[in-house]
């Protein structure tokens, strides 16, 4: 059963468009012979994954921001700048921006660059950082990981407003009636990634900012009442309704079947190797299949299936964007244009069908 949603929360899930994307970790992709390619190969390959998803009818691709040898995306908005410069209609952002171990003038100054490129096209996803990989290569403390991330979202919500920023903390030099550019011509979309914590979701709503509910394990009902939280936050700070979206792993192919075999192997793998870092507990072939199910948190399937998920979901969740973080590592580039074209093609217009 689904958390049923408040009529606040119903009503404001209604208020904005529908908005379907994919989210990418650059994961590295190998050749015909399992084989796997260059950091140079992936990036390049991943330009031309963005380029495909605006001709399908994709309505954002975003990249997130990883420092390792299995995700080589450390320079997210360079490769956003190329798809850019290759695209002239889809939305391009971070997902996400490590806040915490960046400087937020500098991530301000880069997206607003990309904002320019665009035409207006850019967005930016700021998060604490799940993966950590970052905080010891940019000298930051594991302690302050709190700290950090409060204190540039309150800095990033000042440089939004314009210039001149006025400003002080602990984490970096203060600013005074300080002149920040680029000036962007149209506001730059800002969201949060929130993994689990409610006092992401007030931070949020009290700086103004969108939720972006990360979803990557259990069940998605039980984050409906993050979606309760963040509109009574919203109103609390006497905020207008922002929108919630929801991004989740997944991969569809041409069959249920086909989907799952593709997927499971590569899954196994990634999640067996994180594990020793991040504590995830190793899938079993019984987990994984509860999580592709109903009520899992992962998206893989016919073009059909997945769409009923994400439908079903973006009800529950009062949710008016769902974003598909597709590929895993060991993938090939083919089963993963596949992937961008089912979902452009097939499982976005079905999803508004359903949503309709």
């Amino acid at each position: 059963m689904t958390t049923p949603l408040s009529d606040t929360a119903a009503t404001a899930a209604g208020e904005f468009p529908l908005v379907l994307g994919l989210d990418t970790f650059g994961d590295v992709t190998h050749d015909e012979d399992d084989r796997p390619l260059s950091h140079a190969q992936t990036i390049r390959d991943l330009v031309d994954q963005g380029v495909l998803a605006d001709q399908v009818g994709v309505d954002f691709f975003g990249i997130g921001e990883h420092h390792t040898d299995d995700f080589p995306l450390s320079a997210a908005d360079v490769v956003l700048g190329a798809i850019a410069a290759r695209t002239g209609r889809i939305h391009l952002g971070s997902a996400v921006t490590v806040l915490s171990s960046d400087d937020p003038v500098r991530v301000f100054q880069r997206y607003s660059t990309l904002h320019a490129v665009s035409g207006g096209r850019a967005e930016v996803i700021l998060g604490r950082g799940s993966s950590i990989d970052s905080f010891p290569l940019f000298g930051y403390d594991l302690a302050d990981y709190e700290d950090l991330f409060e204190e540039k979202a309150n800095l990033f919500a000042e440089l939004l407003k314009g210039s001149p920023v006025n400003w002080q903390g602990k984490t970096r030099a203060s600013l005074h009636d300080q002149d920040v550019v680029p000036h962007t011509e149209q506001p730059l979309p800002t969201w949060i990634g929130v993994g689990g914590s409610p006092q992401s979701v007030i931070r949020a709503a009290h700086y103004g900012f969108s939720l972006m509910l990360a979803i990557i394990g259990g069940s998605p009902s039980r984050f409906a009442p993050f979606s309760q939280l963040f509109h009574q936050a919203l109103e609390k700070f006497g905020r207008d309704p922002l929108p919630i979206g929801v991004h989740s792993p997944g991969h569809v192919a041409a069959t249920d079947e086909q989907a799952r075999e593709e997927f499971w192997p590569r899954y196994l793998e990634v999640i067996r190797h994180v594990s020793k870092t991040r504590g995830f507990a190793v899938p079993t072939k019984d987990s994984f299949l509860q999580e592709i199910g109903p009520h899992g948190a992962l998206y893989v399937g016919s073009p059909e299936t997945v769409a009923q998920k994400i439908a079903t979901n973006l009800v529950a969740l009062g949710a008016n964007r769902f974003d598909l973080k597709y590929g895993m590592g060991g993938l090939g580039q083919g089963a993963i244009m596949t992937n961008i074209e089912l979902y452009g093609t097939e499982v976005i217009p079905r999803v508004r069908e359903l949503m309709a």
